[in-house]
């Protein structure tokens, strides 16, 4: 993370007007920021389930040390010395990095369900290589609040962003070293080159921030922008002079903003997009506040003392170690957050950690006392290396078993034995089988277009035929993921009855005219933009009848229920001339507002009925769409509930086929098994069979 390397004694900023051959003053007020700004990541993670915008802090300062060290050396040395800045960065960074990785690894193997093995070694391998912000871009996994289903490495996007930058950064500065001996570029040419990488970068973040934040706050390139503010800073240092009467004032706004940060934005929602200038510009102003002076004023003072600076000497590490606490107390707990003691004992065990990493792995590698034998911090560094070749081999391995041996989900199940919501409808009677698909094949049994590219990630509209392609009759599949799923169970009936099933998917999209729905964490304009297009078309090319979602849970409570934003669809269809089937959507596995995957329950001591949810916590007792459907007389209900769930609970297994492949996702064998209820309700509204 940022500026979270130990005590980077020679990446001070430059004294304004010091020669690049004098002395560099160590900044201890911005040891003191880092630590100010760990206690706040910390304790906003722990008891506040939130950003605090620390992050943002550590990235800017991560930018002014690096950046500064190295021009600093350019100056002197007329070049980047790039090979030797990456194996002394290394040097620093990779030990405790590697014991947390080996750690959490261990904790994976002994508390966590085997299921998560796989993901927990791919992102080891991620983490250790500095990808791990891309692993999570990609997933889409959003950096919510903490709680069991988050993983225990996911906080390392961070470590993986400074990585990518200090080695884009070098590159960069060695070019200019270059130019620089051939006297055609000085700090200016430079300053001037970084101010233009930075304002594309914030322009890059601020629109994807509204476009698609789940994605963007992972961006590298998104959040380029807050380290090259740092960067900017220590090329501009001989020439950044403000008054002395205004110093005291920019360190106190700075610090100030930087403890109100937390409380005033949603970081993970807004960052690293225009919200961000708060904590990237109280960082900037600590800084600035400090360059060129001996006597500093009272706010840098303060962080210069010894409790700030000694937290920020513990700061890397105590980042490392906090969150896979944090994760696996939740894990075991159940708990969706830590209250006031439980957070206190997390936070202590995390200090004690970070106090002994520190203790017993950086200082020995980094700078051993006088007087110490070599062999010491030797038989340190081989211990780092042993275990970093065995995180590597243990990570490395796993993914070669999994690669050799792939989860292949049945294409068909035998219905007597594995009767699926058959069992639920009619009673059917079978006998106990192995579970299909198996926990390792659940996540691998989806739909048709999750594997033929036919649900979009972007804004394109894709357009798919399933069924008989010949057919004339025609039902447009029209929403996200929870649509697709019902996908396996429409193809038998198409080829049946001779209908077509013409897809229009988007990931995480219901059909929307809102760039910010009540029911969605952060606006997502491009939802809104390809709902329109998809409304449009269906307009031009009608098909007879529309089937997307009339429910959704209820995010802040139990059941589930309509959204207006879905009724302003309903009105947009029928202004269109166009009929609907509208189809209850299916529970989400969710206990105390935290959603859990039914294969890992399954493989953590669990059994189908535990795994499974009383059914007055996730549906109401009556579909709640009745009512106001009943106002549009282009929309028709269609509810399956009773062929997911019992009277009384929703299981996670039915007729010995698992039923969701994740924590809300059916799987594909287990829809193929609705079809006989779906068609039977589809049938009746349609007249087609």
């Amino acid at each position: 993370m940022g500026s979270l390397v130990p005590n980077v004694r020679t990446a001070s900023p430059v004294v304004a007007g010091a020669t690049v051959e004098g002395t560099v003053e160590r900044r201890r007020d911005l040891d003191g920021l880092r630590g100010v700004a760990i206690a706040l990541v910390v304790a906003f993670h722990v008891w506040a389930g939130r950003v605090s915008g620390g992050v943002d802090v550590f990235l800017v300062l991560s930018g002014f040390f690096f950046t500064g060290a190295v021009v600093r050396g350019v100056e002197r040395r007329g070049g980047a010395s790039a090979a030797d800045t990456a194996r002394r960065t290394l040097r620093r960074l990779m030990p405790s990095l590697v014991v947390v990785l080996a750690a959490i690894l261990v904790a994976t193997v002994v508390l966590r369900p085997y299921t998560q093995l796989g993901a927990a070694a791919a992102q080891t391998l991620a983490s250790m290589f500095y990808g791990q912000n891309w692993y999570l871009a990609t997933a889409e996994l959003d950096y919510l609040s903490p709680d069991p289903s988050v993983s225990p490495l996911q906080h390392l996007w961070s470590m993986s962003v400074q990585g990518q930058f200090y080695l884009a950064i070098l590159a960069l500065l060695a070019g200019w070293a270059w130019l620089r001996r051939r006297g055609s570029a000085g700090r200016l040419t430079l300053l001037t080159v970084l101010a233009g990488l930075a304002a594309l970068s914030f322009w890059y973040a601020a629109s994807g921030t509204a476009q698609h934040q789940a994605w963007t706050y992972y961006d590298s390139i998104a959040r380029g922008w807050e380290l090259l503010a740092g960067a900017m800073l220590a090329v501009a240092a001989p020439w950044l002079r403000i008054p002395n009467r205004l110093r005291g004032l920019a360190a106190a706004i700075g610090l100030a903003m930087v403890l109100a940060c937390g409380p005033l934005f949603d970081g993970a929602n807004q960052f690293p997009g225009v919200a961000a200038l708060w904590p990237v510009a109280a960082a900037c102003l600590v800084i600035v506040s400090g360059i060129g002076v001996a006597a500093r004023a009272w706010p840098n003072r303060l962080l210069a003392g010894r409790f700030c600076t000694e937290l920020g000497a513990l700061a890397y590490p105590l980042y490392l170690w906090h969150w896979p606490i944090l994760i696996f107390y939740l894990g075991e707990t159940g708990r969706a957050n830590a209250g006031v003691v439980d957070g206190v004992v997390v936070i202590g065990a995390s200090l004690v950690l970070a106090y002994a990493t520190t203790r017993l792995i950086e200082t020995p590698l980094r700078m051993p006392p006088r007087g110490r034998q070599v062999e010491s911090p030797t038989m340190t560094g081989a211990l780092v290396t042993a275990t970093a070749v065995a995180v590597l081999i243990a990570s490395l391995g796993w993914q070669v078993v999994l690669v050799a041996n792939p989860a292949v989900p049945p294409q068909a199940l035998d219905t007597h034995r594995y009767p699926g919501a058959a069992a639920l409808l009619t009673g059917a009677d079978y006998s106990p089988e192995p579970m299909r698909p198996t926990v390792f094949e659940g996540q691998a049994d989806t739909p048709s277009p999750t594997t033929d590219g036919c649900i979009t990630p972007n804004r394109e509209v894709r357009v798919c035929t399933y069924g008989d392609p010949t057919a004339a009759r025609s039902i447009a599949l029209v929403g996200g993921s929870h649509s697709e799923h019902w996908l396996p169970a429409l193809e038998p009936l198409a080829r049946e009855h001779g209908f077509r099933v013409v897809s229009y998917l988007k990931e995480g999209c219901p059909v929307v005219l809102a760039d910010q729905p009540s029911y969605a964490e952060w606006p997502f304009p491009e939802c809104h933009e390809w709902s329109v297009e998809v409304l449009d078309r269906l307009a031009a090319d009608p098909p007879n009848w529309v089937l997307t979602l009339s429910t959704r849970y209820r995010q802040n409570g139990t059941g589930d229920e309509v959204p207006n934003e879905y009724l302003e669809v309903w009105t947009a269809l029928q202004d269109r001339g166009l009929n609907v089937l509208a189809l209850r959507d299916t529970p989400r596995l969710r206990r105390d507002g935290v959603l859990y995957r039914a294969t890992d329950c399954l493989a953590h001591r669990g059994d189908p009925d535990s795994c499974g949810l009383d059914r007055t916590d996730v549906l109401d007792p009556h579909d709640p769409a009745e009512e106001p459907a009943a106002g549009y007389p282009n929309v028709h209900r269609l509810d399956l509930s009773d062929a997911v769930c019992r009277p009384q609970r929703c299981r996670v297994v039915e007729g010995n086929v698992l039923i969701y492949r994740d924590e809300h996702h059916l799987t594909a064998s287990y829809a193929r098994s609705l079809a006989p209820e779906l068609g039977r309700q589809i049938g009746a509204i349609t007249g087609w069979w």
